[in-house]
């Protein structure tokens, strides 16, 4: 490994279920301090690093459409759910010292920013972290997609997938024990594949402004930083 960092400016994805923890709902406090540990220690290195979270522990947007429900009022609900989740993470964040902003795509100035790609890069320029709440403030869209959108618009170097697992596999690798493990694919290999690591729409777009996704296991305590110092455990899609 060097002790310098692989990636200058980078884009965390964690899931809302990563927040979860064990429990069934909501979000443990614990794992979500250990996350924002990983995120203070990457700051150490002198890496800039936005993050975009998920609301899956609150809501499911889609889950109301499958039981006859308005998808459109479904997302926005789930949307709702990812800023709750920004705002615990910013103030596991700030407990550490960690100067953090809450940008959200939906306009709630008495709670948080509004985002725009301006002031996203003048916050990660000041050496802030900036937490992408509201996905891309449309329906429709997942958090996946509003990853690799924020990372195009901040130039990030690369996308971290935190993931329940250590990378890409052929199939769950807790419901297929003998799934294959991928070291490294390319952008067109995954969407050709099908391999679930984010949506269709999440991987092209990262393909199409040559962004690399690199997908470990959000739980590894220490994982964030070992491969942004070039060692830990991971998959890196990229065709270069």
């Amino acid at each position: 490994m060097t002790s310098k960092p692989l990636y200058k400016r980078v884009l965390l994805k964690a899931s809302g279920e990563a927040l979860m923890g064990s429990q069934g709902f909501g979000i443990d406090v614990a794992v979500a301090d250990r996350i924002a540990s990983d995120i203070a220690n990457a700051r150490q290195m002198g890496v800039e690093v936005g993050v975009v979270v998920g609301g899956g522990n609150i809501f499911r947007g889609v889950a109301v459409a499958s039981k006859g429900g308005d998808r459109v009022t479904g997302d926005h609900m789930g949307m709702l759910g990812t800023v709750i989740n920004a705002l615990a993470l910013a103030t596991s964040l700030r407990k550490l010292d960690v100067e953090t902003v809450v940008l959200s795509a939906i306009a709630m100035p008495e709670i948080c920013e509004s985002f725009t790609q301006r002031r996203a890069q003048h916050h990660l320029a000041q050496g802030r972290v900036v937490i992408f709440a509201g996905g891309t403030g449309n329906p429709y869209f997942t958090t996946d997609s509003a990853a690799a959108l924020r990372a195009a618009e901040m130039n990030a170097e690369a996308i971290f997938k935190g993931t329940q697992v250590d990378g890409i596999y052929s199939a769950d690798p807790k419901k297929v024990p003998d799934a294959t493990r991928f070291d490294q694919l390319t952008h067109s290999e995954v969407l050709e594949k099908g391999l679930a690591v984010m949506d269709v729409a999440a991987v092209a777009l990262a393909r199409e402004n040559a962004i690399p996704i690199i997908v470990f296991s959000i739980h590894e305590t220490g994982g964030f930083c070992d491969i942004l110092a070039g060692g830990g455990r991971k998959t890196i899609v990229s065709d270069t």
